[in-house]
C-alpha cells in the first residue's frame, strides 16, 4: 500500500507561500527601513546601523577626548556597533516572523543558505576564509 500525500496540508503550504510571495515587495521595504541603535555602557558612544549592519551614524561624546585612549575607544565603538547590529537583526527577524510561515523559515535554501542564521549573525562571525570553503 502506497502512502498518499496529505493534499490538505500541501494546499495549506501553497496558500501560505502565495500569501508570503504576494507581500514580498512590502516586506522588502519594511526590512530596508530597519535601523539598529545602541549606546555604549558609559553612554559616551551612540551607533546607528542600517538593515545590513552598515554604519549610518556614530556619535561620540566630546568628553571621551579628556582621557585619550584610542584602543579603548575603538573597542567601545566595535562593541556598541555589535549591539546595534543585534538590534537591527532582531527587528528583521520580527518582520520575517510576521510574514513567512514557520515551516518555510526553518528550511535552508537549496544551496544550504540558512536565512535565519544569516540575519542573526555578525559579518565577523560568518566570514569565511579560503581554508573554510575547501
Amino acid at each position: 500500500m502506497t502512502d498518499r500525500p496529505n493534499w490538505g496540508a500541501l494546499e495549506g503550504m501553497l496558500k501560505d507561500l502565495r500569501r508570503t510571495m504576494s507581500g514580498m515587495d512590502e516586506t522588502q521595504k519594511r526590512m530596508l527601513r530597519v535601523t539598529g541603535t545602541a549606546w555604549s555602557d558609559d553612554g559616551m558612544i551612540r551607533v546607528v546601523v542600517g538593515p545590513r549592519g552598515h554604519l549610518l551614524e556614530l556619535d561620540i561624546d566630546p568628553r571621551v577626548l579628556r582621557r585619550p585612549d584610542s584602543k579603548a575607544l575603538s573597542t567601545a565603538i566595535l562593541a556598541t556597533t555589535r549591539l546595534a547590529v543585534e538590534d537591527a537583526a532582531a527587528q528583521s527577524r520580527a518582520i520575517l516572523d510576521d510574514v513567512v510561515p514557520r515551516d518555510l523559515r526553518d528550511v535552508a535554501g537549496a544551496d544550504g543558505t540558512d536565512l535565519t542564521r544569516i540575519i542573526g549573525s555578525h559579518d565577523a562571525d560568518v566570514r569565511l576564509t579560503k581554508d573554510d570553503d575547501e
